[in-house]
């Protein structure tokens, strides 16, 4: 059984690739909370710390998961974010080039500007925001540095449950329960689910295939954040009760300040041309994620 190290593991797609990654690898799993059984402590921000739990564990492969993905909390703090999300990867790719193992390194449809509608494996990026830029640097040093690399940008994350998902569907969920009937949502955000499980799958794959490389790997269907809501309640049955009124990315500007691309949607091109799209439509991936993770959380 060959042996994985994922750093960063203790958030909503850390939990997938536990879930996923334990019948068939070793694993060691670290963050900075430890919010889990199966978590052991380690700030990958301090390299030496990184270095050497990395090397005592002898891993076949590196993955680096974590980030600041607060699009608001990185406008406010750029020197932490780029430790983070940045330097942290640096680290990542020496540890990784010191013991020749593959690395794996988690990207996002957020580094493009959102001038286009939908971006494919090979549009250029153009950061808009300190959250976005200290991604995409840390995505060109994996693949300027590592000869053997997965870089998946992910869009829109839907996982780890009430307890660990901190995005969009948690805060529609936490209305819902504080029995909010009315529910604001932007009409002006375009993009693509990504749900962790089938992301972690798909991961899986490219790494059995051996297809190194950087792949767009987002759930099928280009929607919108309306959309999402309106299929969220929907799934629960209660597109009658609740009342869904749209509004600009305005209405939020005071609590969401961060400048956001106004498409973040994007196609598999490159996992489709190898024939090893295995990620659902994100309709299918909403449902499952519901059904196992909040089947209990609604109030009666």
């Amino acid at each position: 059984m060959k042996r994985l190290y994922i750093a960063g593991c203790g958030g909503m797609l850390g939990d997938a690739f536990y879930k996923i990654f334990k019948e068939n690898f070793e694993l060691k799993c670290t963050d900075i909370e430890i919010n889990s059984s199966w978590l052991s402590y380690l700030d990958f921000r301090d390299f030496e710390a990184y270095r050497n739990d990395v090397i005592n564990f002898k891993p076949d492969y590196l993955f680096h998961l974590g980030a600041y993905t607060d699009l608001e909390f990185c406008e406010l703090h750029p020197y932490d974010t780029y430790i983070t999300n940045t330097l942290s990867v640096e680290n990542a790719v020496y540890i990784a080039n010191e013991l020749n193992i593959p690395m794996l390194y988690i990207s996002t449809a957020g580094i493009f500007d959102g001038s286009r509608d939908i971006y494919d494996d090979w549009d250029q990026p153009n950061p808009l925001g300190h959250y976005a830029r200290s991604k995409y640097a840390g995505e060109l040093f994996v693949k300027e540095n590592v000869q053997k690399h997965i870089i998946c940008r992910a869009g829109w994350m839907m996982g780890g449950g009430p307890n660990k998902d901190k995005k969009f569907i948690q805060k529609i969920m936490n209305q819902l329960k504080d029995r909010k009937k009315e529910l604001f949502v932007v009409n002006d955000k375009l993009g693509t689910p990504t749900y962790t499980h089938d992301f972690a799958q798909n991961v899986q794959l490219l790494l059995n295939k051996e297809y190194w490389g950087l792949y767009n790997m987002v759930c099928g269907g280009v929607t919108s954040r309306l959309e999402v809501v309106r299929e969220i309640l929907n799934i629960l049955r209660i597109e009658d009760e609740i009342k869904v009124t749209e509004v600009s990315s305005d209405y939020f500007k005071n609590e969401y300040f961060a400048e956001r691309p106004a498409s973040e949607r994007l196609i598999n091109q490159k996992l489709n041309m190898r024939y090893l799209n295995i990620m659902r439509n994100w309709k299918d991936g909403l449902k499952e994620y519901l059904n196992n993770e909040y089947h209990n959380f609604l109030p009666n």
